[in-house]
């Protein structure tokens, strides 16, 4: 077989991918469309029309030289960088040098412009008539523009499972033995809590699949029902209708099938799971009662992990964290700062709902609403030794109010970071201040005491909740615990280390104190002894207060309290500002002091 001469205008192999003969291609495509001025144009060939108008001086040249040197970079092009340039002068340079008659390599070419964009076109005829390349230049153009909208539009491709913006899968279930898969409701492929875990209910993530099955079955032919009895008038006293007394038959003949005594098999089988499990699983509920009860029981679990499930895709609650962000405390909704050791089934829920009386702690909305509608405190345990208007004090013992004192601690972690003390609650005494009103007394700070402290602190632990701060109770409960060390007759002093706000908290208390002595005080010697007695301020913390404030020199060898008349003036115009609406009033104490433990 002869063979065939490579001509400018085709292709020896047949490709498609020659840069010669593309290039070549898009000048005598920019020509026609040039002259005909009716066919489309796509984005590339505009491109290539510009740079061949740009570059007709060139192409009119009948010297090679002349055609080089129109084709070497122009420095306003080199200024500009649009897009076009590179392929517009590449397209140039070649068809100059076809056209002076000079043929140039692949290498040459890539010297040129070594980043050339190559166009995947396909190679048009050598010959024929103006129709028939019209048709193809037309084609190709439709082509190309489909081609570019196709890749813009991904709405032919299949939607992704966005897993990755519902669940985070580096959060686990806590149950041991668990791979998070399935969940109790049957309607979802993963869980990170308790409350969902199909495992720790003794079931399988089928059995709660088939289970949901069975439920929504049951809801279709209830609300079939529902309609079928629309039309029929609606009194108290109409007799039930035929289905209505099957069904309640059927309720009373499983509620009778119970057998409520347990076999020796069944009490073994319940024993052994107690024992090989503990509190990771569930009970085993079977025969405990009626087959029925037993399933609305079921009904209610996994009504209650569906809205658990819902708040958690909501972003209300974030479980896997094992930190509680939020708290509901009445009508207040409390941001927690830190971590407090509560039960992981609780803590993993990332927002808890409180009782502001007896501070049980619960799951949701409704279960608070239904404790609220039944429980009967209306202020904390113990006496209350203090009231004046509407504040008032309760002292409650650690040893007879074990629960409502470990609530309490694990309440006051949320917001203390030095706080160590949750469940040994019993040689602590708690001093509980309160706001009264028409539902009850609600909870403003407290703080612990050591029933017999070795070191005399008059304070263990104190908190005022976060909606109670900067309006003077804090130093309300200061001042009630040095006021408790005076009726004991005795020097007291915060046990250390103090937070950050605790530690602000004293030092103001400490610096009234001091200018209130002062500002009283009219003789020429003073004694820090006597301040510490008439106070009840331990001589330490009164000798780094004055420190503080600049008001204890050294001079000559001795130890000199400046009276700072500057800052009693400014006490002296706080304390007129600020009123007597927050003070403790020593007359409105009702205590004695306890004895022994």
């Amino acid at each position: 077989m002869p063979r065939r001469k490579r001509t400018a205008g085709s292709s020896s192999d047949g490709t498609e991918d020659s840069d010669f003969s593309t290039d070549l291609e898009h000048v005598r495509a920019a020509a026609r469309a040039r002259r005909r001025g009716s066919t489309r144009l796509t984005r590339a060939s505009l491109r290539l029309s510009q740079s061949s108008q740009d570059n007709s001086s060139s192409l009119r040249s009948s010297s090679p030289a002349a055609a080089a040197r129109n084709v070497g970079p122009d420095p306003a092009a080199e200024a500009d960088p649009a897009p076009a340039a590179a392929p517009a002068a590449a397209a140039a340079a070649t068809a100059a040098s076809v056209l002076s008659g000079r043929r140039i390599t692949r290498s040459q070419q890539e010297a040129v412009n070594p980043k050339a964009k190559r166009y995947h076109l396909r190679q048009s005829r050598s010959s024929g008539s103006d129709t028939e390349a019209n048709e193809e230049d037309e084609r190709l153009a439709k082509e190309l523009s489909l081609k570019e909208a196709a890749a813009h539009n991904l709405s032919h491709r299949p939607k992704r499972r966005r897993f990755h913006e519902s669940y985070n899968f580096n959060m686990k279930c806590p149950t041991p033995g668990c791979n998070s898969l399935g969940h109790l409701t049957g309607r979802h492929e993963r869980h990170f809590s308790i409350s969902g875990c199909p495992l720790y209910h003794n079931l399988s993530a089928d059995e709660c699949k088939g289970k949901a099955a069975t439920r929504d079955k049951q809801s279709e032919e209830r609300m079939l029902s529902h309609r079928q009895d629309e039309n029929r008038h609606s009194t108290r006293h109409q007799p039930p209708t035929e289905g209505q007394q099957r069904y309640k038959d059927k309720v009373t003949e499983l509620r009778r099938k119970r057998n409520s005594v347990l076999n020796k098999e069944q009490k073994e089988k319940y024993t052994e799971h107690r024992q090989s499990h503990g509190t990771s699983r569930e009970p085993l509920l079977e025969n405990i009662t009626s087959d029925y009860d037993l399933e609305l029981f079921r009904k209610a679990q996994a009504r209650a992990s569906e809205d658990l499930e819902k708040l958690r895709l909501a972003g209300q609650v974030s479980e896997g964290s094992n930190m509680i962000k939020t708290i509901v405390f009445g009508r207040f909704e409390l941001d927690t700062w830190y971590h407090s050791p509560y039960p992981e089934e609780y803590a993993r829920l990332g927002r808890l709902f409180m009782c502001e009386f007896c501070l049980k702690y619960m799951k949701s909305q409704t279960i608070l609403r239904r404790h609220m509608a039944k429980c009967v405190w209306k202020h904390p345990p113990g006496d209350e030794i203090y009231r004046k208007a509407n504040i008032s004090v309760f002292e409650v013992d650690g040893k007879k109010n074990k629960i409502y004192c470990q609530n309490l601690c694990l309440l006051a972690k949320l917001f203390l970071d030095h706080k160590t003390l949750y469940y040994d609650v019993e040689p602590f005494l708690f001093y509980v201040m309160t706001e009264a009103d028409n539902t009850g007394c609600h909870l403003v700070g407290y703080f612990s005491k050591e029933k017999n402290s070795f070191l005399n602190y008059n304070v263990s632990c104190i908190l005022t909740m976060p909606q109670y701060m900067r309006q003077g109770y804090g130093k309300m409960l200061i001042d009630f615990s040095y006021l408790l060390s005076k009726v004991e007759e005795k020097v007291g002093s915060p046990e250390r280390p103090l937070s950050d706000l605790g530690l602000i908290s004293y030092r103001s208390y400490w610096k009234d104190v001091l200018l209130r002595y002062l500002n009283s005080f009219q003789g020429k010697e003073i004694s820090i002894k006597e301040i510490s007695q008439e106070t009840a301020v331990n001589p330490v913390d009164i000798v780094s207060t004055l420190q503080s404030l600049q008001m204890l020199k050294y001079w000559k060898g001795k130890h000199l309290v400046l009276k700072r008349q500057d800052l009693i003036d400014d006490w002296k115009a706080k304390e007129t500002k600020r009123g007597n609406g927050k003070t403790i009033d020593p007359t409105a104490l009702k205590w004695t002091p306890p004895k022994g433990t």
